[in-house]
């Protein structure tokens, strides 16, 4: 049997010519439009989660591709526009489908892991991210498990980059979901543990004990 990469297993989700296109980003960025590539992966991502976990990774190595080759940018300044076009309708995003609000946070999240420049996150992107985390943990949004399981799930994978990019942001952020937690009613059993294994994970150094592993997700499995 032929054996196929990640990312063609997850280009198996588009059309035939999309396909096309898409593999030849990856392997030869300056044969395609790249502006339509980045429009091509923020549309999937948006509206597929099984698609949204791997297109992190799949930009990456557009990135990668297109360094090595002459006016090596545009693939990455078309990705950023699209993604700050999104960030502006956030609101309305979130209103009208909130699976495509949970979409965008984990997208713009992952780009924020994966794309770095001299080594260190994209700075223009640490504000809008701060920004989308910040509205996961406001009163409405800690009243929805989805929500909730989507911050926890980013802060595990980039707070800590985060925090050293700015620590006084992440600091406002976990006054609100201390206060969320103490204070707010209403909230399920889940969010609870999430937020109570959030707050532990942060003050232990990004980090949980083994003890406070097993008992969380144990937890969550059962």
């Amino acid at each position: 049997m032929e054996n196929f990469s990640r990312e063609d297993y997850r280009i198996q989700s588009f059309d035939p010519d999309t396909q096309i296109l898409l593999k030849k980003a990856l392997k030869d960025p300056n044969s395609v439009n790249l502006e339509k590539v980045s429009n091509i992966i923020v549309d999937q991502s948006l509206k597929d989660p099984v698609f949204n976990k791997e297109a992190g990774r799949i930009c990456y190595t557009i990135v990668q591709a297109e360094a090595k080759q002459a006016n090596g940018n545009v693939f990455r300044r078309s990705l950023l526009n699209r993604l700050q076009q999104e960030y502006k309708g956030r609101e309305e995003t979130r209103l009208r489908s909130l699976q495509e609000w949970v979409c965008y946070v984990t997208f713009i999240c992952n780009i924020f892991d994966y794309l770095k420049v001299n080594n260190m996150p994209i700075v223009a992107l640490v504000h809008p991210v701060y920004d989308c985390l910040t509205r996961l943990a406001q009163p409405d949004a800690l009243m929805n498990e989805e929500e909730v399981d989507c911050l926890v799930v980013q802060l595990h994978r980039i707070g800590e980059q985060l925090e050293k990019m700015n620590s006084q942001r992440m600091d406002e952020l976990f006054f609100l979901l201390r206060d969320g937690f103490l204070l707010q009613q209403g909230i399920s059993s889940m969010a609870h543990l999430l937020l109570l294994e959030i707050l532990e994970f942060r003050a232990g150094g990004w980090m949980l004990s083994s003890t406070a592993q097993k008992y969380y997700y144990s937890e969550i499995t059962d």
